[in-house]
């Protein structure tokens, strides 16, 4: 497949750069020796892409429910079309497994029919007849405007086309701007668009960095900024709306997840959930359990497997097929350098190294490493190796006794985005789902791998309350009300106080 890239997209076409203020590098991360692409960032298209959202909204907001739905069922289509070119591009751009990347790619367009049959029931119109004497009641929900999404690396289509699509489901025309580690993804994701034949301005696109993003987000016209990242640049993002209450801004963040193995944990069924949850994806996903709360009576029996299952992963290019690997490499060589940085982390803060294979080699040069096994004996709030996000794959181990330390551990980082309890009790896991600060708990199951049918956030540093996935759409609209008088039959002689 022939990776090109476009330029911006604006008025309804692509539009490559006529300046190079910024210039972006792009090697595959499997093979760095490999250059995948290299763009020219231009500003001059920042305000360019803002005049065509704002024009783009105008005609938009007016259209009907009807046409809406079925310009998105014609970019699910194109997108179907495309899973090959979308999964092939994801895992060069990413270093994720093509296998993996697949799934991703078929997630496109299978969110078109969840957005509309599931997402849409929660804002349609309500009416409360007689609400008052003689006047009915109207809940109606509104276009917000102009928005911005911001995409992540790690799924590059996948979770900003949800975004995108609950946007524009309520009339909202978007301004989408990937991460420049993904741009040539992303782009087919904006092709798929052009092709399902949107009318001018509603679905744009820009490539960039700190700049372009920082410029986009603080002008007057976006009402909407939707961004799934780091808490660092979350932080950044509110810090930059600062006093505009006019912006509506929906973050979703790290996470410092927590998996629970109490004392009656099936382990055969624990061993493949927890191997997926810690290293699917090389860890890279803001649901990967980080730290596992074991009770100390199966402590012995799950670390052993686990450690004898970790040794079997199969770490590759995104591309081998002769066996097909479990993880590929990391993004790129900051994220490397910080998964190294993690280890020394864990060995001056107290954390036993269990497994790391540091002897591993590949025949290609890229950002590859071994998943790694810790174990913590005391977990503290004051170790910074049990509060910070690892974006990398690797796991923590640490025993406890009742069911209110497992609890504790869980509540320890100031994230609060997934947590999962393995256990037959349901008493117990009642318990959990009342007293763990998270957006996401589960039951005997990982704590990756979340359905677009439910809400998808955290709480904590994971999130300011603006859940993802089906819930996505609430933060696309305005809520209004409305009076409706039925009997007018009002005479100014009946107001009190006219002379």
């Amino acid at each position: 497949m022939e990776i090109t890239l476009r330029g911006s997209y604006f008025d309804g076409e692509f539009h490559p750069p006529q300046a190079n203020d910024e210039v972006i590098v792009k090697t595959c991360p499997g093979d760095i020796n490999n250059q995948l692409w290299s763009a020219d960032i231009d500003y001059g298209h920042i305000e360019k892409v803002i005049d065509s959202s704002i024009n783009g909204f105008q005609l938009w907001r007016k259209i009907s429910l009807e046409d809406r739905i079925d310009m998105l069922k014609k970019f699910g289509e194109c997108a179907a079309k495309r899973k090959d070119d979308i999964a092939y591009s994801i895992a060069m751009e990413t270093g994720k497994p093509l296998w993996e990347t697949y799934t991703e790619a078929g997630a496109i367009a299978a969110k078109v029919n969840v957005t509309i049959t599931d997402s849409l029931k929660r804002i349609e119109t309500q009416t409360i007849s007689q609400v008052l004497p003689n006047i009915d009641g109207h809940t109606i929900f509104k276009p917000i405007g102009p928005s911005l999404v911001i995409g992540p690396f790690n799924f590059p289509c996948h979770l900003a086309n949800g975004q995108i699509l609950a946007s524009l489901l309520t009339g909202n025309s978007i301004i989408f701007k990937p991460s420049e580690k993904t741009i040539h993804s992303s782009q087919i994701l904006m092709e798929c668009f052009h092709e399902a034949g949107f009318p001018k301005g509603v679905v744009n696109f820009i490539n960039g960095t700190a700049h372009t993003t920082q410029s986009i987000l603080k002008h007057q016209a976006i009402k909407g900024i939707f961004f799934t990242g780091s808490y660092e640049i979350g932080k950044r993002i509110l810090e930059s709306v600062g006093t505009d209450i006019t912006k509506l801004v929906a973050l979703e963040l790290g996470g410092k997840n927590t998996t629970i193995l109490h004392k009656d944990t099936n382990i055969e069924h624990a061993l493949a959930e927890v191997l997926r949850s810690c290293f699917l994806s090389s860890g890279q996903r803001c649901t990967s359990t980080s730290m596992i709360a074991i009770h100390k009576s199966i402590e012995n029996e799950f670390i052993d497997r686990f450690k004898a299952l970790t040794e079997r992963i199969i770490v590759d290019h995104p591309l081998a097929k002769s066996p097909e690997p479990f993880m590929g490499p990391l993004i790129d060589s900051i994220a490397k350098q910080k998964y190294n940085e993690a280890l020394e982390m864990g060995k001056n803060n107290g954390a036993e190294l269990v497994y790391y294979n540091d002897k591993m080699q590949w025949e290609k040069e890229g950002h590859y490493c071994a998943p790694s096994i810790h174990r913590l004996a005391v977990v503290e709030k004051s170790n910074p190796f049990t509060q910070t996000e690892i974006f990398g794959p690797n796991c923590c181990f640490t025993p406890y006794e009742n069911i209110e330390e497992a609890i504790d551990i869980a509540n320890i980082s100031d994230y609060g985005l997934a947590a999962s309890i393995f256990t037959e009790e349901s008493a117990i896991y009642k318990k959990c789902l009342r007293d763990i600060d998270a957006g996401i708990i589960n039951l005997n199951r990982s704590t990756v791998g979340a359905s677009s049918r439910l809400p998808f956030g955290g709480v904590k540093n994971s999130g300011n309350h603006h859940p993802a996935a089906v819930s996505m759409v609430d933060h696309t609209v305005s809520m209004i009300s409305s009076l409706e008088t039925l009997d007018q039959s009002s005479k100014t002689e009946g107001i009190v106080g006219l002379k």
